[in-house]
């Protein structure tokens, strides 16, 4: 509900001490659209005019955004087709029936719906990941590795990158941290060609599912680069051909793709670092330059941090509108249905304590940041701008850990407990002021009037909803 909302900003504003704003890519491009959409909502009904006039603010926003000039203007065209005639005009709420016509027309950009990785009907099916110097590949490598392994399915890592130095280390690195084998070779006794055929030899004796590639970057696209990818498809042939690309570096990203699906020939992208403080155009434009499926994204730097790519949800967080279902994936894997029972059970009867906060902050932190999570729930993307997110880091999590840590079991049960002695003693074994003991104090009460109003007859649906998992 509406007025819920209201509610949770109020008091959300005393949090921002403990946390402050982590702008994601989209951040920038989000405010201008749901004030434009918002302005439109407020008009009743809609003139010509007035939809000229939004669609020109989107345009500039797409352009501001570091969006294909091309993609912007023929999106733009689209939306206005759809736009004309008695479907908006004559509709009841015209502003929300414009604002569903940008969604489906972005989603349309964006790619419709989620790709899948495609299996060769005979083990391994093998990936080769290309891509620029930088763009996060070796790591990506593991990221997709993971994915694959927590679905159950065997995945081995090859190490065709001969050319950067501490590539194969840092390959065997991630396989060793995830348990996943990697085949690698000594650089000055194999060319990258001789790796992937030993290593697709070798995943298949060891009846691997998968065997992924990570293959040599350049600083720039060159005829070097492209052969010695050219030689590795040849000896491999790889059922994927998946380009890397770093969702900061804008255009840039969008021309190495044109110029790597000419040489070589792809099936997919991965878009890297769509956490980033970017403008984010890469991503809208690649898919509509490229005519390549996005199949997954990296939303961070930890190797769990790879999503599927869904086009429609991604669509939704652009314009404000939340992304549930992937906030619920993201809550299922970190909470169990017995552990989402027993936080209902205690923010019901308002036990939500000190062990519980860390708990739950371990959580958030685990799920990604936390502007990424509220841009996920429907009405509150508008807090990332009103909060101060960015310090919820390992330094900052680390002392907020050593101040609780630093309490009795009963303190940390019943903060009421803690006076002027106890709060100096928590702040000497803490390594802290009394002062900041008094800080956390103050915003665990603030949060504990949140999660009050959140378990209130008009909060309590939506959120314990989005604890189970059931919407």
């Amino acid at each position: 509900p509406t007025h819920f909302s209201v509610q949770i900003r109020q008091d959300s504003r005393n949090l921002g001490i403990l946390f402050k704003e982590q702008e994601d890519l989209f951040e920038s491009l989000t405010n201008r659209l749901t004030g434009v959409f918002s302005d439109l909502a407020r008009r009743g009904r809609l003139t010509e005019k007035d939809i000229d006039e939004a669609l020109r603010e989107v345009r500039l926003a797409l352009l501001e955004a570091d969006v294909d000039f091309n993609v912007a203007r023929g999106l733009v065209r689209r939306i206005k087709e759809q736009s004309q005639g008695q479907n908006v005009y004559g509709s009841l709420s015209p502003g929300q029936t414009v604002l569903k016509i940008v969604q489906q027309e972005l989603a349309q950009i964006l790619g419709s719906d989620a790709a899948v990785l495609e299996r060769s009907p005979q083990p391994p099916t093998v990936l080769m990941m290309v891509g620029l110097q930088g763009s996060g590949k070796t790591t990506t490598v593991a990221k997709l590795a993971l994915h694959l392994k927590k679905s159950g399915q065997s995945v081995m890592m090859a190490a065709c990158d001969l050319h950067r130095p501490a590539a194969i280390d840092q390959l065997q690195q991630l396989g060793d941290e995830l348990s996943i084998p990697v085949h690698c070779e000594d650089p000055s006794k194999s060319s990258a060609a001789e790796v992937a055929t030993r290593a697709r030899s070798r995943a298949k004796s060891e009846d691997m599912r998968w065997l992924l590639l990570d293959t040599a970057g350049r600083l720039h696209v060159d005829d070097d680069l492209m052969r010695e990818l050219e030689d590795i498809g040849r000896a491999a042939s790889p059922t994927e051909t998946i380009l890397v690309v770093d969702a900061m570096t804008g255009q840039d990203a969008v021309r190495s793709g044109t110029a790597f699906q000419e040489r070589i020939g792809l099936t997919g992208i991965i878009i890297t670092k769509l956490d980033g403080d970017a403008r984010g155009g890469a991503a809208l434009s690649m898919r509509s330059v490229t005519g390549l499926p996005i199949k997954f994204v990296g939303v961070g730097e930890k190797t769990n941090a790879l999503e599927i790519f869904h086009p429609s949800r991604m669509a939704s967080r652009i314009l404000g509108l939340g992304d549930v279902e992937t906030l619920i994936e993201r809550a299922s894997e970190e909470i169990s249905f017995e552990r989402g029972r027993s936080l209902e059970e205690k923010l019901r009867r308002a036990e939500f304590d000190m062990n519980d906060l860390i708990d739950q902050l371990k959580t958030l932190r685990r799920m990604g940041s936390l502007s990424d999570v509220l841009g996920m729930i429907p009405g509150m993307s508008a807090l990332r701008g009103k909060l101060d997110l960015s310090d919820v880091d390992e330094r900052r999590m680390a002392r907020v850990e050593a101040i609780v840590f630093s309490m009795t079991p009963e303190e940390r049960s019943n903060p009421k407990l803690i006076n002027g002695s106890r709060r100096k003693r928590i702040a000497i074994g803490s390594g802290t002021s009394p002062a900041e003991v008094n800080q956390i104090l103050n915003q665990f009460r603030q949060m504990q009037s949140v999660m009050k109003k959140m378990t209130s007859a008009d909060g309590q649906r939506g959120l314990m909803d989005i604890v189970r998992g059931r919407l």
